[in-house]
Formats: structure tokens, C-alpha cells, sequence
């Protein structure tokens, strides 16, 4: 990649350049798009013309502030689809955008790195906000000090390996209306061992997607599993998916379920509000009434 001959070619006044984008999904599948009227291939993606992908001017800023900017496009079924904006797969991809000498594709410059934010669709088009990487520099860091684990189950924090026996399973749907689930025999484990944990589609439309696990009830040899929200792609009977066990974040789960203690990220003996508001007594008696 070649910037300085980019800049020579844009000094020469006559020029011929466009512009890239490469989106990456958090799935892996990644998508080419460019407003030159031909294909260009560069770094291992083709990136199609024709797609309709435009972008407004980037604001591009020093220092910490958020570079921001918004891409427009085509809905199609060769591209991106309204399905899929639907069903979340586009959500947090990662977004490159270069301004590319089309005529030697190898002299190009990286202009935006960043991610899709809000993503609205409208009368066969839809328009993505482009967030830089400064971005994150707003996500709130640091510990909390509360009762409950705020580690996720799984993560480096928790430190607890979902994949050994026992936490997570897969198996094939039975019945399904997209939010509530049933499965025929899975009565190995104890009602309400998967309530807060995930469910993952495995396959079928719906494969890739995931869905917080809300209920999990077991009667007369049938489990009945219900999400928090519906799986936004057509789940059908036969599909397979993967179940992992649930962490309602208390201390007892922690040593009882999972006898992951030693990693447990609460505080289950801080002092509440009320104790914060106490003062020193020699009256036994607190109920409010007469003291007589």
C-alpha cells in the first residue's frame, strides 16, 4: 500500500479515485463496496460496484473526540438485506473505508476505521451511523462495588469454562413460536438450570443468532424454554441449537452450581443503604411507635 503515490496522483490534478468499504460482521462474513463503476480487489475482498453503498463527508477530528459519519445504501438480496438489519447481524460490525486509486488499487489510504452503530431501514435503503474508535472511550471501566457478580458467565473475569460436561448442551427444537422453545427428553437437567443463561441458533435462517434465556421449566417429560425477547429470524422445529447454563450473579450459585468461588466478583457483605443511615443507639427498639 502506497500512500505516498496516492498523494502524488492526487497532486497531478487529473485524477481518478474512489471510494472503499469493507464491513466486517461479528459472525466473520465480510461484505466489499465501492461507488467506482467497476469491482476492486485489494487485501483479500472484492469490492462490488453497483451496491448503492454511499457516504457522507467524514468529520475527522484530533485529539479524543468521536470521528463520526454515515453510510448509506441499497437493500438487496445480493448485499445487505432487510432480513438481516432485522435480525441484528449487521449490529456492531466493523467498518474500513479507504480512498483508493482505482486505476492501481495499491495505492489507497485508510480513511475511517470504526463500527456501524444505529442502523435505520426505509422504502428499500437503509442508513448506518459510523462510529470511530474513540468511540469506546465512552463505555464506562472500572469495578463496581455491589451484592451481586457483575462478570459475565464465561468471560475472562468469571473464568469459568462453559464447554465442560454438564453446562451447556445441543439439541433440536422441537416446537417454537420465535420466543418460547419446547424439547421432546431434555430432563437430564434440573428445571431452571439454563433461567439466565443463553441460547444460540446453530441452524436453520436463524443460525448465528443468540437470545437471553428467561424461563426454564420441565412437565411430563417436555422442557419449556422462553427468551427474554424473539429470536429475530424464523427458528423452526428440527433446528439445532446450543443451551448454556444460567448465573443469577449471587454468591451461593457461584460456589454451589459452578464451584467457581474463588473467582466471584461481588460483594455480598457490603452494608446497604439503610445501614449507611444508622446512627449509634442504646435503644434496642426501632420500630417507630411510642416509647413508653
Amino acid at each position: 500500500m502506497s500512500v505516498q503515490a496516492l498523494d502524488e496522483h492526487l497532486k497531478s490534478g487529473t485524477t481518478g479515485v474512489s471510494r472503499c468499504w469493507r464491513v466486517t460482521r461479528k459472525d466473520g462474513k465480510t461484505y466489499g463496496f465501492t461507488d467506482h463503476d467497476c469491482d476492486l480487489a485489494f487485501e483479500g475482498t472484492t469490492f462490488r460496484a453497483g451496491t448503492g453503498l454511499s457516504a457522507a463527508a467524514l468529520s475527522q477530528t484530533t485529539g479524543l473526540s468521536v470521528d463520526n459519519t454515515e453510510a448509506v445504501g441499497a437493500l438487496s438480496d445480493a448485499s445487505v438485506t432487510e432480513e438481516d438489519i432485522f435480525a441484528g447481524r449487521f449490529d456492531g460490525a466493523e467498518v474500513e473505508a479507504w480512498l483508493v486509486q482505482w486505476g492501481a488499487p495499491e495505492n489507497r489510504v485508510l480513511q475511517f476505521r470504526g463500527s456501524f452503530g444505529e442502523i435505520t431501514r426505509a422504502n428499500g435503503a437503509f442508513s448506518a451511523e459510523l462510529r470511530g474508535l474513540a468511540e469506546k472511550l465512552n463505555v464506562p471501566t472500572g469495578r463496581v462495588f455491589q451484592r451481586t457478580c457483575p462478570a459475565v458467565l464465561g468471560d475472562a473475569e468469571c473464568g469459568f469454562d462453559l464447554d465442560q460436561p454438564g453446562y451447556a448442551t445441543e439439541v433440536e427444537v422441537t416446537t417454537t413460536d420465535g420466543r418460547v422453545l419446547t424439547f421432546d427428553g431434555l430432563t437430564s437437567f434440573e428445571p431452571r438450570w439454563f433461567e439466565r443463561g443463553q441460547m444460540r441458533v446453530l441452524t436453520g435462517e436463524a443460525a448465528g443468532l443468540t437470545g437471553a434465556i428467561k424461563l426454564d421449566r420441565v412437565a411430563d417429560g417436555i422442557r419449556k424454554v422462553e427468551l427474554w425477547d424473539t429470536i429475530r429470524a424464523e427458528v423452526s422445529a428440527g433446528d439445532t441449537v446450543r443451551m448454556t447454563a444460567g448465573c443469577d450473579k449471587r454468591m451461593e450459585t457461584c460456589r454451589l452450581k459452578f464451584s467457581n468461588l474463588l473467582n466471584y466478583r461481588g460483594f455480598p457483605d457490603i452494608p446497604d443503604e439503610d445501614w449507611q443511615m444508622a446512627h449509634p443507639t442504646r435503644m434496642s427498639a426501632r420500630g417507630g411507635g411510642s416509647r413508653r
